[in-house]
């Protein structure tokens, strides 16, 4: 996730039904019966573990892998969110030799670009046909979203597209 970059939008609306002439009857959108109506909050998202540009890559490393978790948020000391590291993406650079254990996070971690760039909302209360958009949509297919509070204040957790799948896979149609 180079960055959240993504409008708003709202689930794409499907074509009316061609065989009624009644443009206000409109079918649900493939969505619909997929998640009817569930949010973020109903993946259950694992709390985000965060960790501090200063801070060994060999430690965050070590926590991420404790954890079974595949990407890190990265704050500062004010818990402003700065970028992420991915587990894998560090696991390439540790082996090409780019990077050492004793290196910094910040020389392994992908900053968040903040001029310019329109970010997406991920919060609790997002509607998972919108977490699916946001992962398939833009330049950048994401991987896994950060949720936050309305305000941006607090990271809440991580919802992976994994999470999405699973999800989907539960509940039946």
């Amino acid at each position: 996730m180079a960055t959240s970059e993504l409008s708003t939008s709202d689930a794409p609306e499907s074509v009316s039904n061609s065989t009624n002439n009644d443009s206000s009857l409109r079918q649900p959108s493939p969505w619909a019966s997929k998640y009817r109506g569930a949010v973020v909050e109903d993946l259950d998202p694992s709390p985000a573990f965060s960790t501090h540009p200063t801070s060994p890559i060999g430690h965050a490393l070590m926590s991420a892998l404790e954890r079974d978790y595949t990407h890190l948020t990265v704050i500062d000391e004010h818990k402003t969110l700065l970028g992420y590291m991915s587990v894998p993406r560090l696991r390439e650079l540790l082996e090409r030799g780019q990077v050492r254990e004793s290196d910094p996070v910040e020389k392994a971690m992908q900053k968040f670009q903040r001029k310019g760039r329109r970010y997406k909302l991920i919060t609790m209360e997002t509607r998972l046909e919108e977490l699916e958009d946001f992962f398939d949509g833009g330049k950048e297919k994401q991987e896994f979203a950060v949720v936050t509070d309305p305000a941006r204040r607090f990271v809440l957790g991580v919802a992976t597209r994994e999470d999405l799948k699973k999800f989907a896979e539960r509940r039946p149609f």
